[in-house]
Formats: structure tokens, C-alpha cells, sequence
């Protein structure tokens, strides 16, 4: 029996879509690429935007198109929260909530074609384990599911709704879950989450001290943080980030607006201040750590007046790169009712002066660190022409090919950007 996954959204997402192929290898199933004919399919689908539900639709009907036989079975937050819409596309057969999606393999009985999808769905307040999960077998780098769920209920969010309130499991099960990634040869482990700085609501444990705990693990060359929000990245993470050998230079910091107005709409718990603040602790310790930045354009209530203040705001900001969205509204969310509603149009134009921004930053920050030296992880090979990889903080970087690369950490010398927009350098030692 063949079976293949599609996924898509977060990498917490992929991490779980891992853990869940396994379960079906371990059942003698054959795991192939989603383009190929399978006797079963399963899509872990995102709901995070208007955009995101309808490639969740897309891929599920792909599918359906490629073998009208196989048994299709519907898993994510796209499941969780509009369950009985995912039911109603033809060719499904399962669709499974929350609570559920890590038991697929129990309800694969005989496989037999549901006239209209079985729903197998749970409410927010039935969602309180937590699954561990991790991705291994496929690359260098791993995703390690630290942390689910979230108690913030931002008003134009649904994560807590598909997802559950915030829980986790004990430092010790991860560390051991860490060391096993490192004996299937893992060099570099991507911790993620829905909100991994508010880790330890579970067990009574902090982010830090996790990091801590993990920072131990010789054979792991790189930790990589995922998304903290900045009221959560305290003064003694980013400290232990400055003097760790293994935790890599690398924040991922959400922003969603960078005025105080929109922010309290959103209902965010921080300041731009606060945010400015963490910016400046984090340079000023580690100069050329890379710093991502989420972004919203186009909230409800975000004038055009107020648009332009974010946009200076976030232009003065001294950060690597913007992940720019158009908002989208959410059904259950309260941003539904706040008044001054952005046009499509408008969100689209804002989005995209972000984006322009970005790119800029982006480069910026390339040509800041041409000439340093760094540790690169090289991860893959394009057509045999270039080994590429990534320094602590980020940097995409190419070489010219040698096989022996893969999965080897190098001292390169970074040079000069390339066609491709990467950084080319020079191979100093092993």
C-alpha cells in the first residue's frame, strides 16, 4: 500500500506530518512523493488566511484528481475548524480534528470510498494533550515540537481555536527526543511551536531553561529558535543566545503592526517601544544575529495615516527581513467587528510595500556580513553545480559542488552575493 502526504502552513505542521508518516511506515505502508498515484492521501492542511484555506482546497482536490479511487483523509487546522466544508469536497473520505489526527492509522479499517466525508472533528476546550512530535530522514535539519497551542486569543487569530490553549511536554522528554534526531545523524534542530516562548505553562518549567538544557547536547551542532513573541524574549535569552555555542544567532520576532493603535486592536501584548527595545538588546550583544519580523498589512482600523507610521516605524527598524501578510478575516475572530475595514486592493498595495522593504533589508544585511567568517551547514546540492547551506545566523550560502559537503559543517568565507541572491564563499577548514 502506498500512501502520501501533503502539507501545508508552519513547520510545526511538517514536524507533525513526519511523526504521522512514520506511524504508517511502521505499518509496512510505502511512503511516496504527493504527485504520485497512492492508495491513500492525507493532507495536513493551514487555515491561518482566506489564502491558506483555499490551497488547503486545492491540494485536496489534486488528490482526488489523481487516483478518484484512493482514500483521502483531511488532518490540520483547515479540518479543526471548518470540518464539515473540508466533508463536502468530493473524494473525501476522512476528516480528522485536533484530537485525532496522530490515530490515523486506527480508523483505516478497509479503506472503503465514503459517499461524503466522516467527520471525526472536537471542540476548543477537548484539545489538552500534547503529541510529540519531529520531522527526521529527508534532511540535515530537523523540526522539534516543543510546545502547542496558545492562550492569547489575538483578535484576528484562529491558532487557539484549531490548536487548543498553550501546553508542553517536560524539558527531559525533549532532551531525549533531541538525542535520538542526533543519532539519526541531525546536526541542526528547529524548535517550533504556536507560542514557544510561553513554554513551560504545562510543567512549571521557562523557555530558558530549556534552551539550557539542550544547549548540552554536543552532538548537536545547531539549536535554531522558531517564532518568540517579544514579550516573552527576556534580557537573560537573548544573553544566553550571545555566549551559547549552539543556539544559532537567529530571531524570528512577530511584529504585526508597528503602531501602538493597530496593536491594541489586535490586542498584541507588547509596545512598538517594547519591540524597539528587544531589537536594541539583541544588537547590541550580538551584532550579526539575524532578525525576522511578521508582519500585517491592512487590519481592520489600520488607516492609511497609520499605515504610514508602521511602515517608517518598521523602515528605521534594524532587523534582517519582513514575512509581510495581507490581513485576512477569520471567522469567530473579534477583529470581525472593529470598524474601518481595509480594501482587498489596498491590503494587497501594503503588503507588497512591505515586501519591497524587505527585500531591501534583506540585502542590507547580506552585504553587512560579506567579509566575515561563519559556520555553514550545507544541507543540499543544485543539479550537482553548487553545495548549499546556512550560517548561524541565516545567511544562505553556495559553494562550488563536492559531494562530501552534505551534512558537514565548514568555516567559510563569505564573499560576495550571487544571481541567485545568495552569498558565495570560500572554504577555510572543517
Amino acid at each position: 500500500m502506498k500512501v502520501a502526504f501533503g502539507t501545508l502552513g508552519c513547520k510545526l505542521n511538517f514536524s507533525e506530518t513526519s511523526t504521522i508518516a512514520r506511524s504508517f511506515l511502521d505499518l509496512g505502508y510505502q511512503r511516496v512523493d504527493f504527485k504520485e498515484i497512492a492508495d491513500v492521501y492525507v493532507i495536513n492542511t493551514c487555515s491561518v488566511t482566506d489564502s491558506a484555506d483555499k490551497k488547503s482546497r486545492s491540494l485536496i482536490r489534486q488528490a482526488t484528481r489523481q487516483n478518484p479511487a484512493a482514500f483521502v483523509v483531511v488532518i490540520g487546522c483547515y479540518a479543526q475548524l471548518k470540518a464539515e466544508e473540508a466533508a463536502s469536497i468530493e473524494g473525501v473520505d476522512l476528516i480528522l480534528g485536533a484530537n485525532d489526527k496522530f490515530n490515523i492509522t486506527k480508523f483505516l479499517v478497509n479503506l472503503e470510498k465514503h459517499p461524503h466525508g466522516e467527520v471525526h472533528d472536537c471542540s476548543f476546550n477537548e484539545i489538552v494533550d500534547f503529541q510529540p512530535s519531529s520531522s527526521y530522514g529527508d534532511r540535515t535539519r530537523s523540526f522539534l515540537k516543543v510546545q502547542d497551542g496558545c492562550n492569547y486569543f489575538c483578535t484576528y487569530c484562529t491558532i487557539p481555536l484549531a490548536r487548543g490553549k498553550s501546553r508542553n511536554p517536560p524539558i527531559g522528554d525533549l532532551v531525549l527526543e533531541a538525542r535520538r534526531l542526533a543519532d539519526q545523524g541531525i546536526k541542526e534542530i528547529n524548535l517550533t511551536g504556536v507560542n514557544i516562548g510561553d513554554f513551560g505553562k504545562s510543567t512549571g518549567e521557562s523557555f530558558l531553561e530549556l534552551l539550557k538544557a539542550l544547549d548540552h547536547i554536543e552532538e548537536i551542532a545547531r539549536i535554531r529558535m522558531g517564532s518568540v513573541e517579544p514579550n516573552l524574549l527576556s534580557d537573560e535569552i537573548i544573553a544566553f543566545v550571545a555566549n551559547s555555542q549552539r543556539i544559532a544567532s537567529h530571531f524570528h520576532i512577530p511584529l504585526q503592526s508597528g503602531t501602538n493603535e493597530v496593536l491594541a486592536l489586535m490586542k498584541r501584548r507588547y509596545s512598538i517601544e517594547l519591540f524597539q527595545e528587544r531589537v536594541d538588546a539583541i544588537r547590541k550583544q550580538i551584532p550579526h544575529a539575524f532578525i525576522g519580523v511578521d508582519v500585517i498589512a491592512g487590519m481592520n482600523g489600520e488607516t492609511n495615516e497609520l499605515f504610514e507610521n508602521a511602515y517608517h516605524f518598521i523602515d528605521k527598524l534594524d532587523v534582517s527581513q519582513l514575512h509581510a501578510f495581507p490581513y485576512s478575516e477569520r471567522a469567530n475572530t473579534k477583529a470581525l467587528s472593529i470598524t474601518g475595514v481595509v480594501s482587498i486592493s489596498e491590503r494587497k498595495f501594503r503588503t507588497q510595500q512591505l515586501i519591497q522593504l524587505s527585500t531591501k533589508k534583506l540585502q542590507r544585511f547580506y552585504l553587512n556580513n560579506l567579509g566575515r567568517t561563519a559556520t555553514v551547514l550545507f544541507e543540499n546540492q543544485s543539479q550537482k553545480k553548487l553545495s548549499g547551506g546556512w550560517t548561524e545566523n541565516y545567511i544562505r550560502v553556495e559553494v562550488p559542488y563536492q559531494a562530501d559537503l552534505l551534512n558537514c559543517t565548514r568555516l567559510v568565507k563569505l564573499k560576495e552575493i550571487n544571481e541567485n541572491g545568495h552569498v558565495t564563499g570560500d572554504i577555510l577548514s572543517e
